[in-house]
């Protein structure tokens, strides 16, 4: 199989390109990958990280980084970001964004029926909540991960589920396809799924032997539990218990402990006291099973569609991850509640991860948790809940009896119970009554399979006698394309072409192409007519199918805030659009020289009868990042100034520069201020000695060649860029 082609930055992924022949492609490694972490720390620019796994080879840092050097340190543990828009070439292009802002486990999520479903899919049908996980989809997202990988430079794992009565087939799909982590929990079929328990258990066998030969990182599904309780933070005992019997399953079916990842996630969620459910919690699970892995997750249960609300438990989660320990951190955002899975939202997400490890790094050198008060009792209280749980399921006739008995998913605090925990049938569920006892000369020809396999004498590999097995040789896989022409890859791609290929452009969130815009607004008045006035707001904007997809009241009467979706139906062709040249500014080291080199000294004030002073303040001042920071002397003649008084104070003051800020605009007044600026220099005779420059909210950079100045600038100016533009325009006329 032949490398892929590097993959060029300024050059979106070429989907196409990555479909074609991937008959022959072969994931070029196997197994899950965990993040260096220097045991010295990292250096970079003028800090040192406690807590830091080595930088990327290209990223996106979060966006305070620019005052920062650019630097974006990557926390230790491995960084989840969850995908599922429903078309996997659409995730490929969000897998390109996420990774370049730091995840590196890509979780796919699969389509919910995909548990039913007792066989593997072929071809690339369109999912619904989720991707339908064929061979077609797991080798394109891989290969175009391979490539990916060598642009952040860092290995990602790529991670999807196995579950449902299909979990033995679909384990041995990833192992040859080279997924490296995936969801297993029989637990999951039996409870969530009413998969017939015995079946679920006998599968699980089969699965997780699959699941080592591959090399795949196994995460638990125990996390369910708490995430579909009445009261999730009761559950926390069984939590641990579920926990136990799939590691403890999990390793009599052959999986090594480092294999086995627990999927931990916090049980509570403001405006409930968090810390003292979720902490107690995380000291106790993490006691109980040190040995393992743990994936740190925010939880759904309490997710709604404010993504600043998912955004601040976010992090208070990931505080917890820190004070106790996570290997991998999840990342979790409204998407998960509303079921509306944006691009955006994902890398919000993972900054969020990214910004609250930074800001925290280092905290156990700086803080411990205090174990001999109430945070050791609880966490005790926990375990011997759970001891005493687990007890029980023996008294009673071990875990399927107690499955029998609904002790699972009961909204009382054990030993308490209210009665309405999960109750399965095991002689029910799906594929009851379809376990088969395998002859005693039993003998399969594969590799990774569990249990008695009676080789015949002679032979070391099972699949020898049938010249190997697919986990053996990759060649043998049989691959199919497309089974439905109409319900295909290729056609969502052809519908998409002027998109990603042509020169059309339309706003995205989910789809190339689907329109979608997302407008926020106050609405002054209360709930119900503040929703039907978003929509007709976003009616009357032209949007087409608007829904309102989060309302937060700020006052019964006063109003609300919402966030309304809807879809424009027209394109932008990118042809016609002008882009302004970009200036490239000089070295701050370059601009101090200059600076220093002359004493560069400027006059500044607002001109004519306009008061506004505040924006050339924050270009002036220090504090705010203005040209005094680059050692230019200022002389602030205030608001209000005759455009004549600049120019006077100028020629006193021997300034190199005056700066002017005109904000009103009414019938062109702030263009006759830079224009009579002009032509006043011009005429006392300074003109080619000083450098003149505007400012102002309705000041365009276009501007400056109308009224003669020497630069001009708008709305978002930062003191760099107007020392910038004084030092040019002053090697320019041979002042420097």
């Amino acid at each position: 199989m032949s490398n892929p082609k590097p993959l060029d930055k300024n050059q979106k992924l070429d989907i196409e390109d990555i479909l074609e022949n991937l008959e022959d492609y072969r994931p070029p490694r196997k197994g899950w990958t965990w993040r260096v972490i220097p045991e010295d720390g990292v250096d970079m620019g003028p800090f040192h990280y406690r807590d830091m796994s080595e930088p990327l080879k290209q990223s996106i840092g979060l966006p305070a980084s620019k005052y920062f050097d650019n630097i974006d340190p990557q926390p230790a543990p491995v960084v989840t970001s969850e995908i599922a828009s429903g078309r996997f070439e659409d995730d490929i292009r969000r897998m390109r964004m996420a990774a370049w802002h730091g995840a590196d486990h890509l979780m796919v999520i699969r389509h919910t029926g995909q548990s039913h479903i007792d066989g593997l899919m072929e071809g690339t049908p369109e999912g619904v909540g989720g991707v339908p996980i064929t061979r077609k989809q797991i080798r394109a997202s891989r290969k175009a991960i391979d490539m990916i990988e060598e642009e952040v430079g860092r290995p990602i794992n790529f991670h999807s589920y196995v579950s449902g009565v299909a979990g033995p087939e679909v384990a041995v799909l990833f192992a040859e396809e080279g997924i490296n982590g995936a969801h297993q929990d029989p637990q999951y079929n039996i409870l969530y799924r009413n998969i017939n328990m015995y079946r679920s258990f006998v599968d699980a066998a089969e699965a997780k032997h699959v699941m080592t030969a591959g090399g795949i990182f196994q995460i638990d599904g125990a996390h369910n539990a708490n995430a579909t309780a009445k009261a999730g933070w009761l559950v926390m005992p069984e939590l641990l218990v579920q926990h136990g019997i799939n590691c403890a399953y999990s390793l009599a079916s052959g999986m090594p402990k480092e294999l086995i990842g627990l999927s931990t996630v916090p049980p509570n969620s403001p405006p409930a006291p968090k810390l003292w459910y979720d902490l107690p919690y995380a000291v106790a699970l993490r006691d109980f099973f040190s040995d393992f892995k743990m994936r740190a997750q925010q939880n759904t249960r309490y997710i709604e569609s404010d993504i600043e609300e998912a955004t601040r438990t976010h992090v208070i989660d990931t505080l917890i991850s820190m004070l106790t320990s996570a290997d991998i951190q999840s990342t979790i955002t409204p998407d998960e509640g509303r079921n509306v899975p944006w691009h955006y939202n994902n890398i919000r997400g993972i900054q969020t991860v990214k910004q609250t490890w930074a800001g925290l790094d280092g905290i156990n050198e700086l803080v411990s948790l205090k174990m001999d008060g109430p945070l050791g009792e609880m966490s005790r209280d926990i375990r011997e809940r759970a001891v005493a749980f687990l007890e029980e399921i023996i008294e009673v006739g071990g875990y399927f009896a107690a499955v029998e008995k609904g002790f699972f998913v009961d909204s009382a605090k054990y030993p308490e119970r209210a009665g309405d925990g999960i109750a399965r049938d095991g002689d029910g569920g799906v594929a009851a009554n379809s376990i088969v006892k395998r002859d005693a000369d039993y003998m399969a020809p594969v590799c990774g399979h569990f249990g008695d396999n009676h080789l015949p004498e002679g032979i070391e590999s099972p699949c020898d006698p049938v010249g190997g097995c697919t986990l053996c040789h990759p060649e043998l896989i049989a691959y199919i394309d497309e089974l439905d022409t109409e319900d295909s890859v290729a056609k969502r791609l052809e519908a998409s072409y002027p998109y990603r290929k042509g020169n059309l452009i339309r706003p995205e969130a989910e789809w190339a192409g689907d329109g979608v815009v997302l407008l926020q607004m106050m609405i002054p008045d209360n709930e119900d007519y503040a929703r039907e006035a978003g929509l007709e707001v976003a009616r009357r904007m032209g949007l087409k199918d608007p829904q309102v997809i989060n309302l937060m009241v700020l006052h019964p009467a006063e109003g609300c805030f919402l966030e309304v979706k809807g879809k424009v139906d027209f394109d932008i062709d990118r042809t016609t659009l002008k882009i302004p040249e970009k200036v490239e500014l000089l070295p701050e080291e370059e601009l101090r020289e200059a600076v220093k080199k002359t004493t560069l000294t400027v006059v500044a004030g607002t001109v004519g009868e306009d008061e506004h002073s505040v924006g050339l303040r924050e270009i002036l001042d220090i504090k705010h990042g203005g040209i005094e920071k680059y050692g230019v002397k200022y002389h602030y003649l205030g608001t209000s100034v005759p455009v004549s008084k600049m120019i006077d104070a100028a020629i006193e003051t021997g300034a190199d520069a005056i700066l002017i800020s005109t904000i009103i605009s009414h019938n062109n007044i702030h263009r006759q201020q830079m224009t009579k600026l002009a032509e006043l220099a011009t005429e006392k005779g300074i003109r080619d000695k000083v450098v003149l420059i505007a400012g102002g909210t309705q000041v365009t950079p276009e501007m400056a060649s109308e009224t003669g100045m020497d630069a001009t600038f708008g709305r978002g100016t930062k003191g760099n860029q107007v020392v910038d533009a004084i030092v040019k325009a002053m090697r320019a006329k041979n002042l420097l």
